[in-house]
C-alpha cells in the first residue's frame, strides 16, 4: 500500500468566488458564457462534468457584474447552504462565470479530474461554519490538503476511475429506473383494484359521467372539509410541544415529521379545536405541492396543522382509507391537480375540492378495494426498500472507490475496482 503525500489546496490552484447574479441578467440561453447557479450542479449532463448552464452572458455582461471566469478545468461547487452540505463537484468544460453561492478551485499543478476526485472525498461540512446557514470561506478552502501523486500517477488514477465510476454509475441509473417503475406500479394499485371490483377504469372516467356506481360530489360523504391555521406564525413555535404539520411534511402519502419538526404549546392548539387533528382524517397539500396528500395516524392524533385541508369522511358512505388510497392514485392526484388555481402559486380552494366528483362504491366492496390495493402496496413498499438499500451501497461503494483511489491505498494499474476496496479504509 503506497500512501501519497499531501498538499495545502492554496499552494497548487488559486480560488475564485461567485458574484450576485440579478435577475435582469437571468434567463437568457445563449449568449458567450454559461453563468453558473447551484441548481446547474445537479444536471451534469456527462457525468461529472459540467457542460451546460440554465443561463448565459455576454463578455459586457460579466463585465458590469464584476465577474470572474472560472476556466475548462476549474472544480466549482456550492459554498453555503443546504446544497454545500450534499457536496456535489462538478468539472468544467468550458469557462463560466458563476454566482456568489458558488466557488471554482482551479488547479496550477496536476491532472484537474484528479483534483475533482480528491475534492470530493472532503465533507465541507464537517469545516463549515454559520450555524442554520453553512458556509465556508476561501482561506477554509485552501488550507485544505489533499493528497498529491505526481501528475503521471494522477492521470493513472483518474483514468481508473472515470472507467469505474462510470461502471457504478450505469447500475445506479437502472436501479433508478426501477424505482420509478415501481413507484408507477404503486400509483396504479388503486385504480386496477376498481377494475378487479367490478368498477369503473378510472383512467378513461370524466367526472361527469355515469358509472355503476354513484358519482357522489365529495361534501355529500364528508362530514366535514376545514383549513387548517392560515394565519401568522412568526413566534408561534416552541422547541417542545404539539406537533405542528405543514406542506413540507406531507411528502409520498405519508407524513415525514422528523426531518423538519416544528411545534406548537398544547394551550394554543388548545384554543383551535377545529384543527386539531383526529385519527384517519386525511390531509390534502393546498399551497404548493398539489396533489400530495396524507392521512392521520395514531401519533399524530392532536397535533395541529397549517394551509392544509383537512377532510373527515361520513363513515356511514366512506371509509377514510379508502378516500386516501383514491386521492393518492395517478387518477386521484390529476382530479386534485384539475382543481388548482393561480399558474406562480399554485393553490386549492376548498369550495373547488367539496364539489369533486368520485365513484362511490358500498362500504364492502370499498373495504375489499383498500384490502387489494394495500396487499400491492406492501409488495411495492417491499421492493422499494431494496431498491434503496441497493442505492445506497451503490453510492458508498462509489465514494469508497474514490478515497481508497486517491489516497494510494491500491495499484491502480493493475486494479480491476471491483474488490480492490476489500479491506481498505474509506
Amino acid at each position: 500500500m503506497t500512501l501519497w503525500p499531501d498538499m495545502k489546496v492554496g499552494r497548487a490552484a488559486r480560488l475564485i468566488s461567485g458574484v450576485g447574479f440579478p435577475h435582469q441578467y437571468q434567463g437568457r440561453t445563449s449568449g458567450a458564457y454559461p453563468f453558473l447557479k447551484v441548481s446547474d450542479l445537479r444536471s451534469g449532463v456527462s457525468g461529472y462534468r459540467l457542460i451546460t448552464s440554465q443561463n448565459w452572458v455576454d463578455q459586457e455582461d460579466l463585465v458590469s457584474l464584476g465577474a470572474r471566469l472560472a476556466p475548462k478545468g476549474a472544480i466549482v461547487f456550492p459554498k453555503v447552504g443546504a446544497a454545500m452540505l450534499k457536496n456535489p463537484r462538478r468539472l468544467l468544460h468550458l469557462s463560466a462565470a458563476m454566482d456568489n453561492n458558488l466557488m471554482a478551485v482551479v488547479p496550477n499543478l496536476g491532472e484537474p479530474r484528479f483534483w475533482l476526485y480528491a475534492l470530493s472525498t472532503i465533507d465541507l461540512g464537517e469545516i463549515a461554519a454559520g450555524g442554520a446557514l453553512p458556509y465556508v470561506n476561501e482561506g477554509q478552502i485552501r488550507d485544505l490538503r489533499i493528497p498529491f501523486p505526481d501528475p503521471e500517477e494522477q492521470c493513472r488514477i483518474a483514468d481508473f476511475l472515470d472507467s469505474e465510476t462510470a461502471r457504478i454509475d450505469r447500475m445506479t441509473a437502472v436501479t433508478s429506473a426501477q424505482q420509478n417503475l415501481v413507484e408507477e406500479r404503486e400509483s396504479v394499485a388503486f385504480a386496477e383494484s376498481v377494475i378487479r371490483a367490478g368498477g369503473p377504469r378510472l383512467e378513461a372516467l370524466s367526472l361527469e359521467q355515469h358509472v355503476d356506481w354513484p358519482m357522489m360530489p365529495l361534501n355529500r360523504v364528508l362530514r366535514q372539509l376545514t383549513n387548517g391555521y392560515v394565519g401568522p406564525t412568526r413566534g408561534l413555535f416552541v422547541e417542545e410541544g404539539t406537533p405542528y404539520l405543514q406542506s413540507l411534511h406531507i411528502k409520498h402519502g405519508d407524513i415525514d415529521f422528523a426531518r423538519r419538526p416544528y411545534y406548537v404549546s398544547p394551550a394554543w392548539a388548545a384554543e383551535r379545536p377545529r384543527i386539531r387533528l383526529g385519527f384517519e382524517d386525511i390531509l390534502i397539500v393546498q399551497t404548493g405541492a398539489i396533489g400530495e396528500v396524507s392521512i392521520v395516524g395514531k401519533e399524530f392524533v392532536g397535533a395541529s396543522c397549517h394551509a392544509l385541508l383537512i377532510a373527515r369522511t361520513d363513515r356511514g358512505y366512506l371509509r377514510p382509507r379508502f378516500l386516501w388510497h383514491a386521492f393518492r392514485s395517478h387518477w386521484g392526484r390529476h382530479a386534485l391537480l384539475r382543481e388548482q388555481t393561480g399558474a406562480l402559486h399554485p393553490h386549492l380552494e376548498a369550495g373547488n375540492v367539496r364539489f369533486m366528483k368520485f365513484p362511490i362504491p358500498s362500504l364492502p366492496t370499498q373495504d375489499r378495494i383498500m384490502a387489494d390495493t394495500e396487499a400491492i402496496t406492501r409488495d411495492v413498499r417491499a421492493i422499494q426498500a431494496a431498491l434503496g438499500r441497493r442505492m445506497s451501497l451503490q453510492a458508498e461503494r462509489r465514494q469508497a472507490l474514490i478515497t481508497a483511489a486517491v489516497t494510494g491505498q491500491f495499484d491502480v494499474s493493475t486494479a480491476s475496482g471491483r474488490n480492490v476496496t476489500e479491506g481498505v479504509s474509506a
